[in-house]
């Protein structure tokens, strides 16, 4: 049994418990290939949180920081997660995301790129990295919403994790590449994931 899936089996079902998370759409997560997995970002505990709910490990970019926080940055690594340098253009790590998606692992990106606590994401500006990677990884992307009262985490509150169906590659109408395309994929993908918001208010 890998170490992960150890960790998998010992912390799951408390941190479900701790935020009573609730999964919605876990047949829409690819089981097979390789995917990103992008999501709204309302807090730090935001990787536990899906880590918990999904049935497939998620790897992580992380920003270098989290890594020096006590107990957070080792429970985070030992969940797959790795480091990107947010001051700069850090070439490995994008590097390091792609290779890793073309083996086959699930990549998780939030393109709000930092934690927006209390704000709707439908009102939050999305950096474009996830459409630069899914260009050239030439992958297919998973929405992913993660809903709480007031868009905050709290102990004990209901959390729920709504998974929404793949967006093909061919849909993300990439042709050339180029910042203009990275752009107008990352919009139309947290579209998708804002829309799981809707979606649920309305089923």
């Amino acid at each position: 049994m890998s170490f992960y899936q150890n960790i998998y089996n010992l912390l799951a079902r408390p941190l479900r418990a701790l935020f009573r998370v609730q999964v919605t759409g876990t047949k829409n997560l690819p089981q097979d290939r390789g995917c990103i997995l992008c999501a709204n970002h309302t807090s730090l505990l935001d990787v536990l949180i899906i880590s918990a709910g999904l049935n497939r490990q998620v790897r992580y970019m992380a920003k270098k920081e989290l890594f020096k926080i006590p107990v957070l940055g080792s429970l985070i690594a030992a969940l797959g997660a790795y480091s990107i340098d947010r001051g700069g253009a850090d070439v490995a790590s994008i590097r390091k995301t792609i290779r890793l998606l073309e083996e086959g692992q699930l990549i998780g990106i939030f393109p709000q790129g930092t934690r927006q606590p209390g704000v709707d994401p439908k009102t939050t500006a999305v950096k474009h990295g996830v459409g630069m990677i899914a260009y050239h990884a030439k992958c297919d992307v998973v929405p992913v919403y993660i809903k709480t009262k007031k868009n905050k985490a709290r102990f004990f509150h209901k959390t729920h994790l709504l998974v929404g169906s793949p967006i093909p590659y061919a849909d993300l109408s990439f042709e050339k590449g180029g910042m203009q395309e990275y752009k107008a994929a990352t919009e139309k993908i947290f579209a998708a994931v804002c829309a799981l918001d809707t979606e649920a208010a309305e089923s």
